[in-house]
């Protein structure tokens, strides 16, 4: 990436694109040591961010004897906060790396696959040059800052202070309920952190929509004989994995929820099941909208190339009929190891191929494996339901 790429002056190729080397945190990062360019040093900034949101948690519990003690809530036992920051944090930042790795060529398979037509190389250049600018706004990522201490301050820091029993971030005293040091540290710090996190990543998502809505735009040279049944856009079917660690992100704090609930306020699994559907719906939604904006042209694809093939094909069974079947071929004109069956074959297989164009290029197997992956850091929670011997004995029927 180069420097002029990183501060928003126009892209001059393609391979500038990505949606996470860029921000005023990024380039915090970068001159911090914690990351560079191609986003090495992964663990330091994992470490960091573990020592920044959930260490001084620790240490202030420690400080005010709330770790352990007989609280409705001691932090030892505070399940949802050891997931978001010890599990939760860590996939966001791991994300970014993936994301970057897995999402940065498919830009380049649009030039590389011939499917920008010369005519619209500006207008696509110009879509990358303006997601480009977006990504980089100092403006967006003050306001993502702003709007999570303005959220905190108005629904988060009252939810906090509004239980009647002593927990190891609020204690009640004459006046009611106050946050503790180590409760004043997770809302006004560790919280707006992970917080900002995930909306900047809401933010990215929004940039790759925004870009891939401007290629969709655009009169992509499609073709509807290719061999991966979506006109040559095989490719983007991958992305939606490239999303993977942000969905078990999401996953894991979902889990935490739902564990304290269980523990805490003695509610079931099965009562978060609306919870848990919507959650697949909203990412599975997430990341495969980019892929709903080709829609269109793959559907359009489709049919003309259903109409064009099938012209095609008519004219040449037409041949086909009058020479073998009519009387029309040559005399003496062997049929055995004649190129014309094969022909016909090829032909059939050229229209087979556009008859079974798919106009959403996702596969069965992707969508399961994002939901699995989602679902997974819930699944502990079974043990809520059913002993560990007897989910092992149903399982072992299943499988058996």
């Amino acid at each position: 990436m180069s420097v002029s790429a990183q501060e928003g002056s126009p892209a001059t190729y393609h391979d500038e694109f990505s949606m996470v080397l860029g921000g005023p945190l990024f380039q915090l990062i970068c001159k911090s040591r914690l990351g560079d360019a191609a986003l090495h040093l992964l663990r330091r900034r994992v470490i960091f961010a573990t020592m920044i949101s959930w260490a001084p948690l620790l240490v202030l519990s420690l400080m005010g004897g709330h770790v352990g003690a007989p609280l409705k809530v001691p932090f030892v036992s505070d399940i949802e906060v050891h997931a978001r920051f010890l599990l939760a944090l860590p996939l966001l930042i791991i994300a970014e790396l993936v994301v970057h790795q897995r999402t940065r060529p498919v830009v380049r398979h649009f030039i590389d696959r011939g499917l920008i037509p010369g005519a619209f190389r500006g207008r696509f250049n110009a879509s990358i040059d303006s997601a480009l600018r977006l990504r980089n706004s100092v403006t967006a990522e003050v306001a993502l800052l702003v709007l999570v201490y303005a959220v905190g301050m108005i629904f988060i820091r009252p939810r906090y202070v509004a239980l009647d029993e002593p927990t190891w971030y609020s204690m009640p005293d004459a006046t009611g309920q106050h946050l503790t040091l180590a409760g004043s540290w997770y809302v006004y710090v560790s919280l707006p952190l992970f917080q900002f996190m995930l909306l900047r990543w809401y933010f990215r998502i929004f940039i790759w929509i925004r870009f891939l809505w401007h290629v969709s735009r655009i009169p992509l040279s499609l073709v509807p004989t290719h061999p991966d049944r979506v006109a040559g856009l095989g490719f983007l079917s991958h992305t939606p994995a490239a999303f993977a660690p942000l969905l078990a992100a999401h996953g894991v704090v979902l889990a935490g929820f739902i564990a304290s609930q269980i523990f805490f306020h003695g509610m079931g699994l099965l009562d978060f099941k609306f919870e848990l559907i919507a959650v697949v719906l909203f990412l599975l939604l997430l990341v495969l909208a980019p892929l709903l904006l080709f829609v269109p042209d793959l559907a359009a694809a489709k049919r003309i190339g259903l109409r064009e093939y099938g012209t095609l094909a008519q004219k040449y069974v037409r041949e086909f009929d009058s020479k073998w079947l009519r009387g029309g071929s040559p005399a003496g004109e062997p049929l055995l190891g004649s190129s014309d069956i094969q022909s016909l074959a090829d032909m059939g297989n050229c229209f087979e191929f556009v008859r079974s164009i798919k106009i959403l290029p996702v596969t069965r197997e992707g969508l399961v494996a994002l939901v699995v992956i989602t679902l997974v850091p819930v699944a502990p929670l079974l043990l809520t339901m059913v002993p560990l011997d007897e989910l092992l004995n149903r399982l072992l029927k299943v499988v058996l």
